[in-house]
This record gives C-alpha cells, sequence and structure tokens, in this order.
C-alpha cells in the first residue's frame, strides 16, 4: 500500500503553484494506472455489474467528503472513470495523489 494512502489532504484555497509536469510525473509513479490527461490525474476502474460500480462510487463519495477533496466521475454500468485537479489552483497537487492512492485501496478492498 501506498504511503501516501495515510496522508490527509489539506486545505487548499489557492495561492500556491500546481506541480510542474515533472513533478507531476514523478508522482504518478506513486499510483499505479493513473495517467495525466489534460492536467488532470485519471483512472478507469472496472467492474463486474452496475450494484459494484455504485457501491465503489458511494464509498468514495465517503472518502472525498472526509479528506474535502472530490472528483470528477464519470459513472457507467460496470466502470467508473474517476478525475482528480485541485481546482483552486488550476492543477495538480499532492491531495490529488493522496485521494488517488485512496481509489486504489478502495478499489482494492
Amino acid at each position: 500500500m501506498s504511503e501516501l494512502t495515510a496522508k490527509k489532504c489539506k486545505p487548499c484555497e489557492g495561492g500556491v503553484a500546481p506541480y510542474t509536469p515533472a513533478q507531476a510525473t514523478e508522482m504518478l509513479k506513486q499510483v499505479k494506472g493513473w495517467t495525466i490527461e489534460q492536467g488532470r490525474l485519471a483512472k478507469v476502474y472496472p467492474f463486474t455489474n452496475y450494484y459494484q460500480t455504485m457501491a465503489f462510487v458511494n464509498a468514495l463519495a465517503w472518502i472525498s467528503h472526509r479528506e474535502d477533496h472530490h472528483p470528477d466521475l464519470l459513472v457507467g454500468y460496470n466502470k467508473c472513470r474517476v478525475e482528480y485537479m485541485t481546482h483552486a489552483i488550476g492543477g495538480l497537487s499532492e491531495n490529488d495523489f493522496i485521494c488517488a492512492a485512496k481509489c486504489d485501496a478502495l478499489f482494492r478492498l
């Protein structure tokens, strides 16, 4: 399990620079299967059926609420695309990678 899962998101009100492409690429090594697309951290999770997909989405909503860092979700019958970006800074931050690691941990349950 990634050490990122043990971290907690920090409030972000802006005023800090987003990760550079080099910093984001380095952080990407800590979250397997994630990609950076158009400045967003993204991954598609596959499921067997709609029930499993929705159970994941609901559990992820609870995690997102606790972290106060919310993804954009595209939900289908047997898949969920999760995208993170720190909107307050218009780019990626450590919070995005923390939440990505927590998504992976949830998926493995």
